[in-house]
């Protein structure tokens, strides 16, 4: 199993971004898979989860009406796209997967928002 993300950067407060988990080695379309961030002296917190392209999703009570979860099973890949983006925002995101009782990571990437 591994789990790439990618589309981290610096934007200013009020920009969007657009994050890519890169999935393999499991079935990615019954998959649940979830995009969590921690943000610097804060524990990890989950931001969303989505079970496979246009399945069911669950976003955590900040972020709702500013990120949208995606996924593409042809491409085996999962989006987040964040807008509206302030500066309590920053932390290292990363996309999580549990595949036969075993929990998986991604190596994160790095979201900054300036004010």
């Amino acid at each position: 199993v591994q789990l790439v993300e990618s589309g981290g950067g610096l934007v200013q407060s009020g920009g969007s971004l657009r994050l890519s988990c890169a999935a393999s080695g499991f079935t990615f379309s019954s998959a649940f898979l979830r995009w969590y961030r921690q943000a610097p002296g804060k524990r990890r917190e989950l931001v969303v989860g989505i079970r496979s392209s246009g399945g069911s999703t669950h976003y955590a009570d900040s972020v709702k009406g500013r990120f949208t979860i995606s996924g593409d099973d042809a491409k085996n890949t999962v989006y987040l796209q964040m807008d509206s983006l302030e500066p309590e925002y920053t932390a290292v995101y990363s996309c999580n997967v549990m595949v036969r009782g075993r929990d998986y990571w991604g190596q994160g990437t790095q979201v900054t928002v300036s004010s």
